[in-house]
C-alpha cells in the first residue's frame, strides 16, 4: 500500500519536473530532457504523453510547448498540494497509538 503511494508520487514528481522544463525551455524536446533530468527517454515520453492528456502541454514541430491551460494549472498547484500534504499528515497513527 505504502510502495504504491511513494511510486506514484515519484512518478508525480518526475511529471511535475518535466513539465517544469518545458515551461523553463519551450520548445524542448525529449532528448533534451532526458539528458538534462538523467530520466530515460521513455519515461520522459510517458511524462510527455500524461501532460498533452491533461492539456498541460502540446507537441510542436520543435518540442513540447505549453498551453493555455498550463498557467492556471500552475496557480492551483500548490493549493492542491497543500491540501494532499494536510490529508497525509492526517493518517498518521503514531500520534494516536498508544502501546
Amino acid at each position: 500500500m505504502i510502495d504504491r503511494l511513494e511510486k506514484e508520487s515519484e512518478m508525480l514528481e518526475r511529471h511535475l519536473q518535466v513539465l517544469r522544463m518545458v515551461i523553463g525551455n519551450e520548445p524542448i524536446g525529449i532528448v533534451k530532457m532526458s539528458n538534462e533530468t538523467g530520466y530515460p527517454h521513455h519515461k520522459v515520453r510517458y511524462s510527455l504523453r500524461v501532460l498533452e492528456e491533461e492539456n498541460l502541454i502540446e507537441p510542436s514541430s520543435q518540442g513540447a510547448i505549453t498551453t493555455e491551460r498550463t498557467s492556471e494549472f500552475v496557480e492551483e498547484l500548490d493549493d492542491k498540494l497543500d491540501e494532499i500534504v494536510t490529508k497525509i499528515d492526517s493518517m498518521r497513527i503514531e500520534d494516536s497509538y498508544q502501546e
